[in-house]
Parts: structure tokens; C-alpha cells; sequence
């Protein structure tokens, strides 16, 4: 009787310890961020090239941008007490010195002072359009970034479902380790080209936000300057 019980317990043991080696998870070494990109395929190549160039134009755009958002404190009053002391050069040496946008605008209506108001005005909106284009150039670019690096992904997970049914019709059954690497292609280039698309729009629209706050500021100046040339001709 002893020995029918200690036989059932050790079975009992034996299966118990049998079960959870099944169950416990295998051993499974952590992916570095490579190797998972990697399982993408060639098509994150250009995927990562996109990246690597919105990076470096928001970087680029920021910097040229945030140059020319600063203007001098009390810009707009010195430039109207110098304008109306007649003190002409000082204002011109004042806007020269400057790397704001209007100032710019400001230092070619100096220059033709003397000209009708709607020459002066005509004159200074040129200037102020190269200077818009100076703050917009290349924000283009991240725009047609965020719109075709998710397609760049759709295009991997196109190739990852081809691969998966490839795999298939060569094994002539359905496993999950056929269908695995055409799954990682499939969710790695998607993910990808999302999050390179997404960068990329957050990008364009925080810059061009900051474009558009500068060009306001430049519209009031501009139509401020316009009036001090007209109580300076009175």
C-alpha cells in the first residue's frame, strides 16, 4: 500500500515537473533595434534615408528660422524717433545691423525714401518675398517626406504578404514559421514608415508654424514703417 502511494507520487511529480517545463517560456535573447530593422528588408533602406534627411532639414530649418524670429527690443520706437528727428542714417544702420526680416524690409525703404509711398511700398514687398522664401525654403521637402515614407512601408508590407504566400505555395502547407519572416517584414516596414511619416509631418507643421508667426510680425511692422514714412513726409 505504501509503495502504490509513493509510486503515484512520484508519477504525480514526475508529470507536474513534465507540464511546466512545456508551459515556461523559452529563453528568448532581446533584439537590438538593428536586428528588428533588419527583418524589414531592403526596403528600409530608403526608409532610413528619408529619416536621416528629415532630421536634417528640421535641424537646418530651425536654426535659420530661429536666427531671424528675434528682433531688438524697441526696434519699431527707435526706428520712428529716428525717422521723425530726421536722423535717416542712423535708422538705415539700425536695420542694417539687424537680422529680423522687416528690418530687411525697412532698410529698402530707407534707401528710397524719397520715392512715392507706393514705390516704397512696392519695393519693400519684394524684398519681404525673398525673405519669406528664405524662412519656407525646403520645408517642402519634409512634406513630400511625411507623404511617401508611409507608402514606402505599404510597399514592404505588399512584399511581406508576397513572401508569405511564396513560403506557402513552396511548402505546400501553412505554418507559423513560414509565414513569420513575410510577418516581420510585413510589421517592421509599416511601423517604420510610419514613424518616419509621422516625424516628418510634426516637423513641417512646428516649423511652418513658426514661419507663419514671423510673417504676421512682419505684416504689422511693415504697415507701421509704411505710416512713420508718411508723418516723416508731412
Amino acid at each position: 500500500m505504501i509503495n502504490s502511494i509513493l509510486l503515484q507520487a512520484h508519477t504525480t511529480a514526475a508529470v507536474t515537473d513534465t507540464l511546466s517545463k512545456a508551459v515556461a517560456k523559452p529563453d528568448v535573447a532581446d533584439e537590438s533595434l538593428w536586428d528588428l530593422a533588419a527583418k524589414g528588408g531592403w526596403i528600409m533602406v530608403p526608409i532610413l534615408i528619408l529619416s536621416l534627411v528629415a532630421v536634417y532639414f528640421i535641424i537646418e530649418r530651425f536654426v535659420a528660422i530661429n536666427s531671424r524670429r528675434k528682433i531688438e527690443a524697441g526696434f519699431m520706437g527707435n526706428i520712428k524717433n529716428f525717422m521723425l528727428s530726421g536722423n535717416i542714417e542712423a535708422a538705415k544702420e539700425m536695420c542694417r545691423s539687424s537680422s529680423a526680416p522687416e528690418a530687411k524690409m525697412m532698410a529698402k525703404g530707407l534707401a528710397r525714401i524719397d520715392k512715392p509711398i507706393a514705390d516704397i511700398e512696392k519695393s519693400m514687398e519684394a524684398v519681404g518675398k525673398q525673405e519669406v522664401y528664405k524662412l519656407e525654403k525646403n520645408l517642402n521637402i519634409l512634406s513630400i517626406i511625411a507623404g511617401i515614407a508611409p507608402l514606402f512601408g505599404f510597399i514592404g508590407t505588399i512584399l511581406g504578404v508576397i513572401k508569405i504566400f511564396y513560403s506557402i505555395s513552396l511548402a505546400d502547407n501553412i505554418s507559423i514559421g513560414l509565414i513569420s519572416g513575410g510577418l516581420y517584414q510585413k510589421m517592421v516596414t509599416s511601423a517604420a514608415g510610419l514613424m518616419v511619416g509621422v516625424f516628418a509631418f510634426i516637423g513641417f507643421h512646428w516649423l511652418n508654424l513658426m514661419v507663419n508667426k514671423i510673417v504676421h510680425r512682419v505684416e504689422v511692422n511693415s504697415a507701421e514703417f509704411v505710416d512713420i514714412i508718411q508723418d516723416h513726409k508731412k
